[in-house]
């Protein structure tokens, strides 16, 4: 348990003008102390005894050590939460996805001179981060995949996959839980669209990433893709996504980049629009997150039909949006990212499935 007071701060990085932009920028939170920086592993360590910081921003390259390196030996030792600091190179954004897998809560992109508003927008971004990590809790251990725990298909339950649309929400710590629901999934789920609040550049990773693990097809999403049964669609970093189109023939479609909730891909915009146009046919989920984006987009969804799961407080890495959306009356159920492909096939089984029969 952190102990009351500012959030302490140790900022690992081997550039003297990145660790001084973002201790510039934290340094103006009042609820935020930067205790120290390092320009590498060893320092750090020695500042780690001395004032035992709250939450570490790590660097992934650095000379001597790297951060993946110095990440594993941390968890190991002394399991503080970490906020990888990473460049948007494919290199540095799989690296930053390894991190998260070795225990990193998050991942913020790293800042440039982009004058006044970019450090503004950075500070906030990244003071949101730290409160986050400060607070997040370990993840329980991980469950086997194995074939008893993948859930029959679709169709084999007598659905039909192509009559529904399922949107997922997460933020912190949703990188791994995203990851725990679609590798549980069976072929012929229905179409799923995702928004993981991510930097930009980011994106085209995890959309990787998670195809290596799922029975679907995953993709960071384009503009005028046409969702079909057995393909996901993550939403790219920086851009407001939304569905757009009529049943039978839905596709994505991108907006502007203005944040909603502060962020851009925001949950609330996709799942306003899944409300709106898939109504009863839809199924949302929210996951693990700091704040309360989703929260209404899935009390929206709720009001019109849908299914609504959200991720339960024990598997949470930051019970905060999935507990605000529990809190308005948005949730009907509750579980693990594992159990989210059975809750999503018992839940429609009971509600539709003599009526899909006849539709098969």
């Amino acid at each position: 348990m952190r102990s009351s007071g500012p959030i302490k701060v140790l900022i690992v990085d081997d550039s003297p003008l990145i660790r001084s932009m973002l201790s510039r920028v934290l340094s103006a939170e009042s609820d935020i102390e930067v205790v120290g920086g390092a320009k590498n592993p060893f320092e750090a360590r020695e500042l780690i005894i001395n004032y035992r910081p709250d939450v570490i921003i790590l660097d992934i390259e650095m000379p001597r050590m790297d951060g993946l390196t110095f990440l594993n030996k941390l968890m190991q030792h002394y399991p503080v939460p970490v906020i990888m600091c990473s460049g948007v190179a494919p290199s540095s954004s799989h690296n930053a996805l390894k991190a998260i897998e070795l225990g990193a809560v998050d991942v913020v992109c790293k800042p440039n001179t982009g004058g006044n508003q970019a450090l503004r927008r950075l500070g906030e971004d990244l003071a949101e981060k730290v409160r986050a990590a400060a607070i997040s809790m370990p993840p329980p251990p991980p469950i086997p995949v194995c074939a008893k725990n993948t859930p029959t298909s679709f169709r084999a339950a007598g659905l039909d996959p192509s009559r529904y649309v399922v949107a997922i929400g997460a933020s912190t710590g949703g990188t791994e839980a995203i990851k725990k629901t679609l590798e549980r999934v069976p072929p012929d789920f229905p179409p799923v669209v995702i928004v993981q609040h991510m930097p930009e550049g980011f994106t085209k990773s995890f959309a990787e990433r998670l195809n290596q693990f799922s029975a679907l097809t995953v993709t960071e999403a384009a503009h005028g893709d046409t969702l079909e049964v057995g393909k996901a669609f993550l939403a790219r970093g920086g851009l407001q996504m939304r569905i757009e189109g009529t049943p039978g023939r839905f596709r994505i479609a991108y907006g502007n980049d203005e944040p909603v909730n502060r962020h851009c891909p925001s949950v609330c915009v996709l799942f306003d629009s899944v409300a709106r146009l898939v109504g009863k046919r839809a199924i949302g989920i929210l996951l693990t997150g700091m704040g309360a984006d989703g929260a209404k987009g899935l009390l929206n969804m709720r009001q019109n039909g849908a299914i609504t799961i959200a991720q339960d407080q024990r598997s949470c890495v930051v019970y905060g949006m999935p507990k605000v959306a529990f809190e308005i009356g948005a949730v009907q159920r509750q579980c693990a990212p594992t159990e989210v492909s059975k809750a999503v096939l018992q839940t429609l089984k009971a509600r539709d499935g003599v009526r899909a029969t006849a539709h098969v």
